[in-house]
């Protein structure tokens, strides 16, 4: 089975999160102790996030600049199988984004997935790289998401990139992709934005996974919003506790999201950034009772690289 027939079937909501790869030079055990953290919970999904290589110049003496591309993490083909082996019970969701990547170079990744037995993906454009205002595709490949979803149809048709190929084996994705309670920051506006993810829906995403959010009410407003112009597909709330006292002033200018005023009290109210971790565990249990009441079939959970939190909440909704 894949993901979205769980979601289909679900009758209370499945737990999932979110991991990010290790540092460059770093071993596998950072990823092994987060899950191992979270496995009493049953997770239905592990989604595991990729990063675009960077551009880097490095200053010689006498002035020269040399030119260096940088990838600080691992790709996530290699962690998925990792966590796939250790973990077949999970189902490991890789990201699969547009920046960096030609349509060949996406083909051969998605060509590895389908040999490892992985068919889920969480598709995405990807953030323009550090120092880029804008997001830049490369030269032939995909400049949305829209277009990678396409892609990937195309291959579950058997249709690869070479016309020409024999005796063509169809792979069996689903796919997984964005959408923004709150817009996503580079949209006009928010039925701009809901117009392009269903175009991404129409493409043939089989679900969405929402970007982080910290009142209810947005993701109420925003799957309305999403039945109204016929995206019809399951929409799984993400969420992700606050855990220090920068949060308040970092999330919003990083993820372009707000914080409720009665939130922001209670941070305000915080001295130490162990008081402001509990703060984020309490509001997001009460988050989490509230979407489970609605009827959402799963709730996404992002970790980046702290779980304590994730558990305290599970235990209480999971």
């Amino acid at each position: 089975m894949k993901v979205i027939e769980h979601f289909k079937k679900a009758e209370s909501p499945f737990f999932s999160f979110e991991l990010l790869p290790p540092l460059k030079g770093h071993n596998i055990d950072s990823i092994y102790n987060t899950i191992d953290n979270l496995m009493e919970f049953n997770p239905l999904n592990i989604n595991i996030t990729y990063h675009q290589e960077e551009t880097i110049y490095k200053k010689h003496p006498g002035g020269l600049l040399e030119r260096k591309t940088v990838r600080k993490r691992p790709g996530t083909v290699a962690i998925s199988a990792a966590i796939k082996y250790k973990y077949p019970s999970v189902h490991v969701v890789p990201h699969i984004i547009c920046g960096g990547f030609t349509k060949d170079a996406t083909e051969y990744a998605l060509i590895d997935l389908h040999f490892l037995g992985i068919k889920d993906l969480l598709v995405l454009r990807g953030d323009p790289l550090k120092g880029q205002k804008y997001f830049q595709a490369e030269e032939d490949g995909h400049a949305n998401a829209s277009e990678l979803v396409e892609q990937i149809i195309n291959m579950n048709q058997g249709k690869y990139l070479d016309e020409h190929l024999e005796n063509k084996t169809t792979t069996d994705f689903s796919i997984g992709v964005a959408g923004y309670p709150e817009k996503h920051l580079e949209a006009p506006n928010m039925e701009y934005d809901l117009a392009y993810l269903k175009k991404k829906v129409d493409a043939g995403a089989d679900y969405i996974v929402t970007q982080m959010f910290y009142d209810n009410q947005k993701y109420f407003d925003f799957v309305k919003g999403c039945r109204n112009i016929g995206i019809n597909v399951p929409i799984i709330p993400g969420l992700k506790p606050i855990s220090t006292l920068k949060d308040i002033s970092l999330l919003p200018k990083v993820f372009s999201i707000d914080i409720p005023d009665e939130l922001v009290k209670e941070l305000g109210r915080c001295k130490t950034d162990k008081e402001a971790f509990q703060v984020g565990i309490e509001w997001g249990i009460e988050q989490s009772k509230e979407l489970k009441n609605f009827g959402v079939p799963a709730i996404h959970y992002f970790t980046i690289g702290i779980s304590d939190n994730i558990k305290a909440i599970a235990k209480e909704i999971f």
